[in-house]
C-alpha cells in the first residue's frame, strides 16, 4: 500500500466518513496486477488507487459500494477464462482472490498513523489481517521491534508472512501480509543534469532518494523534487556522510571518472542491494583494471551494472533517466517476485 492511499485513509478516518479498502490477496494467470494491489473506494463513489483494471476492478468496485451500504466486509474470488475474457475486451485472464475491508470510525486509526510514520521514515514494516470467516478480525504492523497492535494474530505465524512481497496464508483463520515501508534508499552520487532528471522520476515511483554532491551549488534541494534528502559531502570519504545497508541502491554519476571511480571503490566494499555506475565499456574495462590493482577481486564488478539502465538507446539525460529507472524497477520487482 502506498503512501497517498495511507493519507487518504488516515484523513477519512479522522472525518470519520466510512471506506472499504479492496486488495488483491492472491493472483494466478496473467491478471493485470498481483498480490498487494490496492484500490480505495469512498461513501461518495469515488475510488483512488487500482486492482489492475478491467472487468475485475469493475466487478470490484460494484461489490465495494455495495458493502459500503451493507457496511460489510467479504473476500471474493474472481476466475477468467478464455471466453469471459474475449466478452469482456480483456487482454488478460487468470484467478484472482480480492478482499474487501470496510473501515468506520477512528478505532483503527492509530495503526494507520503508526504505518504512515513508519513511511516517511523509510522504516521496514508490514501491514498484517488475521481474516475470519471472510473478514479482518485483527490487524497487526510488524516491524524490527516486534508486532504492534494486531490483539489476537498469532506470533507463530510471522516468520511465514515477512517476506520481501505479500503473503496470503490460506485457511481458517487466513492471513495476509504485505511489506508496507520497505529499507532500501536510492543513493544518487552526483548531482549533474541526469540526475536532476532522474530523482523526481524514481521518487515518482516510490523510491526513496538521497542525492549526495560535493559541489555546494548542486547540492540543492530545489534541483530535486522528490528527494528524501540532498546531502553535501566529499566523494572521497562518503561514509563520514551516509551508511549503507545490504537493501540500499547506490547509482554513481558524479562530475567526472575519477569521482565515480572513488565512489564505486568504496561502494563494492558493502553488500549492497543494487550498484550501477554511468559510463561507456572503455571507461568499464580501465575500472576493472584500476580496481585489480588495488587488491579487488577480479570478480568484484560482476556486481556493477554497467553500462547503467536498460538499453533503449537514449542518449538526452531524459531518455537515460528513463532506462535507469526502468532497470531499478527491474531490479526491485526481482526481489519482489509476488507483486
Amino acid at each position: 500500500m502506498k503512501q497517498d492511499l495511507l493519507q487518504l485513509i488516515i484523513k477519512t478516518l479522522k472525518a470519520e466518513k466510512p471506506l472499504i479498502i479492496v486488495c488483491v490477496l492472491a493472483s494466478s494467470g496473467s491478471t493485470p496486477r498481483g498480490s498487494g494491489a490496492t484500490m480505495l473506494v469512498f461513501e461518495d463513489g469515488h475510488t483512488e488507487g487500482t486492482i489492475g483494471g478491467g472487468a475485475v476492478e469493475h466487478a470490484a468496485e460494484l461489490h465495494a459500494k455495495k458493502l459500503l451500504q451493507d457496511k460489510l466486509s467479504d473476500t471474493v474470488g474472481y476466475c477468467l477464462n478464455k471466453n469471459d475474457v474475449a466478452d469482456l475486451g480483456m487482454i488478460c485472464g487468470g484467478d484472482v482472490t480480492v478482499y474487501f475491508q470496510y473501515l468506520n470510525g477512528k478505532e483503527a486509526l492509530p495503526m494507520f498513523e503508526y504505518l504512515e510514520e513508519a513511511y516517511r521514515q523509510n522504516r521496514e514494516s508490514w501491514l498484517i489481517r488475521k481474516i475470519e470467516n471472510k473478514s479482518v478480525t485483527s490487524m497487526g504492523v510488524y516491524d524490527k521491534a516486534g508486532l504492534h497492535f494486531g490483539e489476537g494474530i498469532e506470533q507463530e505465524k510471522l516468520p511465514s508472512l515477512i517476506r520481501p512481497g505479500a503473503v496470503y496464508l490460506q485457511g481458517e483463520p487466513a492471513y495476509y501480509a504485505e511489506p508496507v515501508a520497505q529499507a532500501g534508499i536510492v543513493y544518487v552520487f552526483g548531482g549533474g543534469h541526469v540526475s536532476q532528471e532522474l530523482v523526481p522520476m524514481l521518487a515518482h515511483v516510490h523510491f526513496p532518494v538521497v542525492v549526495f554532491e560535493d559541489r555546494e551549488a548542486f547540492a540543492d534541494s530545489a534541483l530535486f523534487p522528490g528527494a528524501y534528502d540532498v546531502i553535501l559531502g566529499d566523494f572521497k570519504d562518503i561514509f563520514a556522510s551516509v551508511t549503507l545497508s545490504e537493501q540500499d541502491y547506490v547509482v554513481i554519476m558524479t562530475r567526472g571518472h575519477q569521482a565515480d571511480f572513488e565512489v564505486l571503490a568504496q561502494a563494492l566494499k558493502k553488500p549492497l542491494s543494487y550498484i550501477g555506475c554511468i559510463g561507456s565499456r572503455s571507461k568499464i574495462a580501465a575500472t576493472k583494471e584500476r580496481l585489480q590493482a588495488l587488491g579487488y577481486p577480479d570478480d568484484c564488478y560482476d556486481r556493477v551494472h554497467s553500462p547503467i539502465g536498460i538499453d533503449i538507446k537514449g542518449e538526452t539525460p531524459e531518455e537515460i533517466a528513463v532506462s535507469i529507472t526502468a532497470e531499478l524497477i527491474l531490479h526491485r520487482a526481482s526481489l519482489n517476485p509476488d507483486i
